[in-house]
């Protein structure tokens, strides 16, 4: 399975739980991960009109300058819990992220979501707030980026 499936920040409680009825009080597993984040990849390409070919662009750790594909991005991270109207909700995403994800990729999540913090502040836009994160976590977690 790519690592380009996989969070490089939180999912989203609920959904995890719609996934695991029986059990929402541990660590999502890989399979998981990747049908969470199909979920929220699909939401967030019909909410927005970024296309299937840019938002895979971002997996590959390609950032082209596009205010939907921008959108498309706070979108996702609003779902994660990792942005909220504009504003960078690190200790949000690092809760979801130490809960959920499974440890080998939550400590270099966590860390990442640490370094970049404060990498939006300033920022107005909230389509260019999640962008700035969105490509900070990439600089800082490559191997377990999301998109």
């Amino acid at each position: 399975m790519s690592t380009r499936l996989l969070g490089s920040f939180g999912f989203v409680f609920l959904l995890i739980c719609a996934l695991r009825m029986d059990s929402c009080w541990t660590r999502a597993t890989l399979d998981q991960m990747a049908k969470t984040s199909a979920m929220m990849r699909s939401v967030c390409i019909g909410k927005h009109k970024a296309s299937e070919d840019q938002v895979n662009m971002l997996g590959l750790g390609e950032f082209p300058d596009n205010k939907d594909l921008k959108c498309y991005t706070n979108c996702v991270l609003e779902m994660m819990q990792a942005m909220k109207k504009g504003k960078i909700t690190a200790d949000s995403a690092i809760r979801q992220v130490d809960l959920l994800i499974p440890e080998e990729i939550a400590v270099p999540t966590i860390k990442a979501f640490n370094i970049c913090r404060d990498s939006a502040n300033g920022i107005k836009n909230s389509c260019e707030a999640a962008y700035v994160l969105l490509k900070c976590l990439h600089a800082n977690n490559p191997k377990y980026f999301f998109a």
